[in-house]
C-alpha cells in the first residue's frame, strides 16, 4: 500500500517558493520562513500570488510531487504536472469509455450512488448522536428520501436522467444541512449552496474544501495513470479536471461536509476567521485558512477501514485507493467500479 506523505499548504499571499538542494524553501519579504524536505512531501498547495521558481516546479514534476496554485479565495488556477504515468492503453480505454455516454453512465452512476449513500449516512449519524438537538422528523424524512432512490440510481442508464436525480437528491440533502449545525448558529447558518463567490461562512468553507479535495483527487488519478481532465459524468470542458470532479462526488459528504460540521460544532472555527466584503462576498482570513488546513491535514492521518478492501489506511489515501479501483475497473479487472460507502 502506498505511504501517505505530507501536503505543504502555503497560505501567505506574499510567499515565494524556491528550491534549495532537495528542499522547498518558503521566502517572505527576503526572510526565510521555512524549509521542508521534498522527500517528505506528496503535494504542495500555494495560495500565494508570487508563485514558485522554475527550478522547484521542474523538480516537483520530476519527482511526481503535485504543485498546485490557487487564489486567496481558494479558486483553482493551475497545477504542475510531470511526465504522464501509467499504461497508455489504460488512458485510451478511458477515452473510449468517456466517448460512449451509455458506458460512461455505468461508471458515473456508481459515483452518484456513493454520494447519495454517504449523504444519507451523514444524516443518520446525526440522528443517532444528537437526536434531542435536531428536528428528527425533518432530517429522518430527508434520509428516507435519499434511501428510496438508491435502487433507481443503480439501474440508471441515461446521463441526463442521472444528473437530474443527483440534483434533486442534493437539494434534499442540503435542505436539512442547517439542522446539523448545532452550535454558533448566529454566525454559521446554511440556506442552500451558493458560490462564485460564496455569500456566507458555511459556503465559504465548503467551496474552499471542495477545491482542496478536487486537487487531491486529481493528483490521485494522475498517480495511477488516468487523465484527470477526461470524465464520465462531468463532460469535457477546457481547463476542467472533469474526472477529478467525478471521483470527488462520493467523497464530498464524508470528507468535506461532515468535516465542516465538526469544525463548527466543536467551535474550532469561529466567526472571527471570516470577513465580509463589499457586495456580500465572504472570505476566510489567513488565520482561518491555517486553522482549517491544519485540521484537514490531521484528519487525513486518521485511520479508517476501507469498506471494500477491508484494509486499514489513513483517510488521506482514500482518493488514491478509489482512483486505483477505477483504473482496475477500466482495465476490466473488476466487473464495476466500487464506490466508497461510508457508514
Amino acid at each position: 500500500m502506498r505511504k501517505l506523505l505530507n501536503t505543504l499548504y502555503v497560505t501567505s499571499q506574499d510567499s515565494y517558493l524556491a528550491l534549495e538542494n532537495e528542499n522547498v524553501v518558503v521566502w517572505q519579504d527576503d526572510e526565510r520562513k521555512g524549509q521542508y524536505p521534498l522527500l517528505m512531501l506528496e503535494g504542495i498547495v500555494s495560495f500565494s500570488y508570487k508563485g514558485a521558481s522554475p527550478a522547484l516546479m521542474g523538480e516537483c514534476a520530476q519527482r511526481g510531487i503535485s504543485l498546485c496554485f490557487m487564489t486567496q479565495r481558494g479558486r483553482f488556477l493551475a497545477r504542475v504536472c510531470g511526465e504522464s504515468r501509467g499504461n497508455v492503453l489504460l488512458r485510451k480505454q478511458q477515452y473510449r469509455v468517456s466517448d460512449d455516454e451509455n458506458t460512461s453512465c455505468q461508471v458515473a452512476r456508481n459515483f452518484i450512488f456513493g454520494k447519495v449513500y454517504n449523504s444519507r449516512w451523514v444524516l443518520e449519524r446525526t440522528l443517532r448522536d444528537h437526536a434531542l438537538r435536531i428536528d428528527n422528523d425533518k432530517v429522518k424524512k430527508a434520509s428516507i428520501q435519499l434511501a428510496d432512490q438508491l435502487d433507481a440510481l443503480r439501474i440508471c442508464n441515461d446521463l441526463n436522467s442521472l444528473r437530474g436525480m443527483e440534483g434533486e437528491l442534493s437539494a434534499r440533502y442540503f435542505g436539512v444541512l442547517d439542522d446539523l449545525i448545532l452550535n454558533q448558529k448566529d454566525s454559521f447558518s446554511f440556506d442552500g449552496r451558493n458560490r462564485r463567490p460564496p455569500q456566507d461562512n458555511v459556503n465559504a468553507m465548503l467551496s474552499f474544501l471542495y477545491t482542496v479535495l478536487a486537487h487531491d483527487c486529481a493528483s490521485a488519478l494522475e498517480s495511477v495513470g488516468l487523465d484527470a481532465y477526461v470524465g464520465f459524468m462531468h463532460r469535457d470542458r477546457p481547463g476542467r479536471e472533469s474526472l477529478a470532479l467525478d471521483l470527488m462526488e462520493e467523497l464530498r459528504p464524508v470528507f468535506v461536509d461532515r468535516f465542516v460540521l465538526t469544525l463548527i460544532n466543536t467551535r474550532e472555527i469561529q466567526a472571527k476567521h471570516f470577513q465580509r466584503q463589499a457586495g456580500g462576498v465572504v472570505l476566510m482570513t489567513d488565520e482561518g485558512r491555517k486553522v482549517i488546513l491544519t485540521a484537514w491535514q490531521n484528519r487525513k492521518k486518521e485511520e479508517i477501514t476501507h469498506p471494500y478492501l477491508k484494509e486499514k489506511m489513513p483517510w488521506g489515501l482514500v482518493p488514491y485507493v478509489q482512483a486505483l479501483l477505477l483504473a482496475r475497473c477500466l482495465r476490466g479487472d473488476l466487473d464495476g467500479y466500487p464506490p466508497f460507502l461510508w457508514k
